[in-house]
C-alpha cells in the first residue's frame, strides 16, 4: 500500500479527491458476501427507497443485481454500503455499438449517480449468446469495449466494471464436468474476444447457474445440496456431492479450454421456486428454502469446488421478490426470497439478528493497528463537506451509525459526522491523513 501525504484540494473537486484515497488503497476488489437479483416486474412491490433501507439496514445481503437502469432505484441506494450492479437491455446493445452513443448512456445513466451510488458493474444483456440473435451476439463485444471507453472519459472505470452474463447453454459440453466446452462457432469468434476484453480489464465471467433446471426426479438431492451418493469425474477422479460445483466447473474448464482459466466466475444467477405447476417435481417452499439456504453456505465457505479449491463465489440469488407480472410458467412468478411486504418468504439466514446489528465496513479494522483521525478543516464550506460524507459513504463505507437511528447520529451535525469513528475506515498506520479531504 502506498504511502499517502496531506492532500489540500479546494471544495470544487471533492469527488476527485475522494477518488484519489480511493485509488491509492486498492483498484477494484472482489465483491464478498451475497447479493440479489431485484427485478420489478410486479405490481405489488414497495417503494425503490423501502428497498433499498430494507436490505441496507436489516438484512447481511452486500449486493444488487438490477436488470435496468432505473433512476428511481439508483438515486434509492444512494449513501447505501450495498453495491450495485446495473444492466443494459438486450435491444440497446446495438445501439451502443456507436461510441457516442455509449458516451452519451454513461452521461445520462451513471453520472448522475455516481457520486453517492456504489455502482460497481454495468452488465450489457443477458444471456446474449443464447438468443442466437445474429446482430446482438456481434455487437456484443464491440458495445462492451465502448462502454468501457466511455467510463474510462467519465474516470468511472476503475470502479466499475463491464461484463455480460451467460446460460449454461452456451456450453456444449458439460458432463463430466473435466469435459466443459463451448459451442462450437461461439468459442473462437465471440467468446475469445470477449474474454480477452475482461481479462483486459479484470472484469469476470458471469453465469446463470440453475440445479433447479437440471435436475430429475433421481438427482433431487444432488441439486439441493442434500447428502447423496455423489458423482465422479472419470477423467479426473474427482467426486461431486452437489450439481452447482459441477455446472461451475464445467465453466471453468471451457475457459480453460480456451486459455482463460484466471478469468474470475461469477454467479449471475441462481435460485430455486417456491410454487410451480402442480405436476412439478421437487417445486414448494421447503425445497426453495433449503436451496438457497444451502447455497448461500456453500458459496461463502471457502471449500470452492473440485476444479476451484479454497475459494468463494460472488453470487447472486434469484430473486429479492415474486414477480406476479412475468409471462411463463407459474414457477417464473415464485423465485422470491421476501414477500412485498418484506417479510421472507422462508428462511435462509439473511436477516439481521440483534446479536449481528452491528454496522458491517467493507474493509475490516485490524484492533492492533493504531488509527489516525481525521478533523474536518474549519474553512470548509458544510455542502462540501457533505458531499464527501455522502461520496465515500456511497462507494466503500457502511455509514448507517451516522444515520437517524444510528450509535453516531448524534451530535446530528455534519462536522459531528465528519469526524466520526466510522469515516476513519481508510486511515490506517502510514497514512499521513490529517484533514478531512475536501
Amino acid at each position: 500500500m502506498p504511502v499517502m501525504g496531506k492532500v489540500q484540494v479546494q471544495p470544487t473537486v471533492a469527488a476527485i479527491a475522494t477518488l484519489s484515497i480511493l485509488l491509492s488503497i486498492s483498484s477494484i476488489q472482489s465483491l464478498t458476501g451475497i447479493g440479489v437479483n431485484y427485478g420489478t416486474i410486479a405490481n405489488n412491490l414497495p417503494p425503490p427507497q423501502t428497498v433499498a433501507q430494507f436490505l441496507s439496514q436489516s438484512t447481511t445481503i452486500t449486493h444488487v443485481k438490477l436488470f435496468d437502469s432505473d433512476p428511481a432505484i439508483l438515486h434509492a441506494f444512494a449513501h447505501s454500503p450495498i453495491a450495485v450492479t446495473v444492466s443494459v437491455p438486450n435491444h440497446l446493445i446495438p445501439i451502443l455499438t456507436n461510441l457516442t452513443s455509449a458516451h452519451n448512456w454513461v452521461r445520462q445513466s451513471l453520472l448522475p449517480h455516481a457520486l453517492t451510488t456504489n455502482i460497481v458493474r454495468v452488465l450489457l444483456g443477458n444471456e446474449v449468446l443464447s438468443t442466437s440473435n445474429k446482430s446482438l451476439i456481434s455487437s456484443l463485444v464491440p458495445s462492451m469495449q465502448n462502454l468501457h471507453i466511455a467510463l474510462s472519459a467519465s474516470s468511472l472505470a476503475h470502479r466499475v466494471q463491464v461484463s455480460t452474463p451467460h446460460s449454461l447453454g452456451i456450453l456444449s459440453a458439460s458432463d463430466p464436468p473435466s469435459t466443459g466446452r463451448f459451442r462450437e462457432g461461439y468459442d473462437e469468434a465471440v467468446l475469445k474476444p470477449l474474454l480477452s476484453f475482461l481479462r483486459a480489464t479484470g472484469a469476470p465471467f458471469m453465469v446463470n447457474a440453475y440445479p433447479f433446471f437440471g435436475f430429475t426426479e433421481d438427482t433431487l438431492d444432488f441439486a439441493l445440496f442434500r447428502p447423496n451418493f455423489g458423482a465422479r469425474d472419470r477423467f479426473t477422479g474427482l467426486a461431486y456431492a452437489n450439481m452447482l460445483d459441477a455446472q461451475l466447473d464445467a465453466v471453468y474448464s471451457a475457459l480453460g479450454g480456451l486459455g482463460f482459466g484466471d478469468v474470475e466466475i461469477v454467479i449471475a444467477e441462481t435460485g430455486w421456486p417456491s410454487v410451480g405447476e402442480p405436476w412439478q417435481v421437487g417445486v414448494d417452499v421447503d425445497n426453495a428454502a433449503e436451496y438457497n439456504r444451502n447455497l448461500i453456505q456453500h458459496v461463502t465457505s471457502g471449500v470452492g469446488t473440485p476444479l476451484m479449491p479454497n475459494r468463494t463465489f460472488e453470487t447472486y440469488v434469484f430473486a429479492l421478490f415474486n414477480e406476479d407480472l412475468k409471462p411463463g410458467p407459474v414457477s417464473e412468478r415464485n423465485f422470491g426470497l421476501f414477500r412485498a411486504d418484506l417479510t421472507p418468504a422462508y428462511d435462509v439466514g439473511l436477516l439481521r439478528t440483534s446479536q449481528s446489528m452491528m454496522p458491517r465496513m467493507s474493509v475490516p479494522l485490524n484492533p492492533m493497528e493504531e488509527m489516525q483521525w481525521c478533523v474536518a478543516r474549519a474553512d470548509v464550506g458544510l455542502d462540501a463537506l457533505q458531499a464527501n460524507i455522502d461520496y465515500v459513504c456511497g462507494l466503500s463505507l457502511n455509514c448507517l451509525p451516522i444515520q437517524a437511528g444510528g450509535e453516531c447520529f448524534f451530535p446530528n451535525d455534519v462536522r459531528a459526522h465528519a469526524g466520526s469513528r466510522w469515516m476513519q475506515v481508510f486511515v490506517k498506520v502510514g497514512l499521513e491523513v490529517s484533514e478531512m479531504i475536501n
